[in-house]
């Protein structure tokens, strides 16, 4: 069984930075992926991005590319979420989501989710 456990979320304004963690345990992440959805009020759930935890490979939605980065620390099998010139369409709670079978991108039938963190970004 997985358990994936997010922090980071906040307040900010228009055009900072947030970082958002999740740390796993549990499971073997062989072959797997981990990633990031987010969703606002009234809306679908929404694929922000994702990296295969073995090869690093990395996909972003296009309404983030070149503002957020995903990265993770193998051996503290934790995931980050970089969110760089936020913009207030950003505002939404974050999920993390790990799903056995890489790659991970537009699909929501994961594996495993996070109890999700709020961000919410200012004008």
């Amino acid at each position: 069984q997985v358990q994936l456990v997010e922090s980071g979320g906040g307040l900010v304004q228009a055009g900072e930075s947030l970082r958002l963690s999740c740390a796993a345990s549990g499971g073997t992440f062989v072959g797997a992926a981990m990633g990031w959805f987010r969703q606002d009020a009234g809306k679908e759930r929404e694929f922000v991005g994702s990296i295969n935890w073995s090869g690093g490979t990395t996909y972003y939605a296009d309404s983030v590319k070149g503002r957020f980065i995903i990265s993770r620390d193998i051996a503290k099998r934790t995931m980050y979420l970089q969110m760089n010139s936020l913009k207030p369409e950003d505002t939404a709670v974050y999920y993390c989501a790990l799903d056995a079978r890489a790659p991970l991108r537009d699909r929501t039938e994961v594996d495993y989710w996070g109890q999700g963190t709020q961000v919410t970004v200012s004008s």
